[in-house]
């Protein structure tokens, strides 16, 4: 037996809840990313485990968008952007992408974790800082640890411990905050107006990733910088195009002096093939409709707010949020397993959220809307879940 194959033949713990039944992850889904799916053996589950924010996955638009990509491009581009791999669709979408972010320039990644793993280190480096908070997405926290700067956090949107955090660098030094706009598990807002004024009195730069912001806050669904009217204080505007814009990749946003040094040193980006010539059509179709059918946004905003007052009325806890993801707070490892799989079992699709995503004593499932979901749909997962939380004793 081999040295990894010695090291891993004992770690069993996804079988431990494979054997009890309650593993939660893999599931096979047969048909397209919907407010309702189709699982591997037929049965019709409500959709409230996807980051689709403006319900475009299966929006026939879109899906026409990639299929003439495809037919005109072919399947791929078998080469990084840095080479063979850059078409006009890409350098179109930078150009719409960057105005659409309020900035001289953008850069399309292929995947959107490649987008934070491989500016941050790429920008910042040795005798620099990077500064996150807490509960920064793995990409994030990938990204700095592969940078040669000095990696410092904050509490999670604690501003007088950023604050303290910044006070002991020094001046001149190149710092680099970096925060997601809305925080992927517990659905809460980072504190971009209080965060700009520290990066002004403290001289540093700021990153923000707007992988769930995007399509939902702002203007035209520009973003939670954009909402919070911070957009010319905000240095690099990271996103997504696997959520609201119903694809896959990812993009950075910036000045046009800073994109030009990312387009020539970031690793992720020259280094990796270049995104999909039909995966960069859809998501270039997907903004298009964003841009121009405000009644979306909107829509996900009423279905928004009416969830979250339906599972405050319920007595659920669902902690700060203030967005369409909504955390249902379990605090128990195996009653949130359970909790997915009966909830899965009762037709609602949700996803567990356990360590190293959270705290131990902080377990929940998320559950997400889309702006295709309706009132009703809402209400029948809400009321799945309260007779589940009830019957585990998670909720009176």
């Amino acid at each position: 037996m081999g040295q990894l194959q010695e090291r891993y033949k004992n770690y069993r713990e996804p079988q431990k809840f494979m054997k009890a039944g309650v593993y939660p992850y893999f599931r096979e889904i047969t048909s397209k990313q919907s407010t309702e799916v189709t699982d591997i053996n037929g049965h019709k589950i409500l959709m409230f485990g996807s980051n689709a924010y403006t319900g475009l996955t299966n929006d026939q638009r879109v899906i026409d968008a990639a299929k003439a990509a495809l037919d005109k491009y072919g399947s791929g581009c078998a080469g990084s952007r840095f080479l063979n791999g850059t078409l006009d669709i890409h350098v179109r979408l930078e150009k719409e992408l960057a105005e659409f972010e309020h900035k001289d320039d953008a850069l399309c990644f292929s995947m959107g974790f490649a987008v934070n793993s491989g500016v941050i280190p790429s920008v910042v480096g040795r005798g620099d800082y990077i500064i996150c908070d807490d509960r920064d997405h793995a990409s994030i926290v990938d990204g700095r640890r592969l940078s040669f700067a000095t990696s410092l956090h904050y509490k999670h949107n604690d501003m007088e411990d950023l604050e303290r955090v910044l006070q002991k660098l020094p001046h001149d030094a190149v710092k680099l905050i970096v925060v997601d706009g809305v925080f992927s598990m517990e659905g809460d807002l980072a504190k971009l107006p209080e965060i700009v004024e520290l990066k002004k009195k403290y001289n540093c730069s700021l990153m923000v990733d707007e992988a769930h912001g995007l399509g939902v806050f702002g203007k035209q669904g520009r973003g939670v910088c954009d909402y919070f009217g911070v957009t010319d204080d905000v240095d690099l505007i990271m996103g997504t195009f696997s959520k609201s814009l119903a694809s896959v990749g990812g993009f950075i946003a910036g000045d046009r002096d800073t994109i030009n040094y990312i387009r020539h040193t970031c690793r992720t980006y020259i280094f990796s093939a270049s995104d999909t010539p039909a995966a960069t059509a859809a998501a270039m179709e997907a903004l298009h409709i964003i841009k121009t059918e405000p009644e979306r946004q909107q829509h996900l905003w009423d279905v928004t707010k009416y969830a979250l007052k339906r599972f405050r009325e319920e007595g659920f806890e669902i902690g700060d949020t203030e967005s369409p993801i909504i955390p249902l707070y379990v605090r128990d490892i195996n009653k949130t397993f359970l909790v997915t799989k009966l909830a899965y079992d009762a037709g609602v699709f949700i996803n567990p959220v356990i360590p190293p995503a959270c705290a131990p004593q902080d377990t929940l499932v998320r559950f997400a809307l889309m702006a295709t979901h309706t009132e009703e749909q809402v209400e029948a997962g809400v009321q799945r879940l309260k007779k589940i939380f009830v019957e585990q004793g998670i909720i009176k």
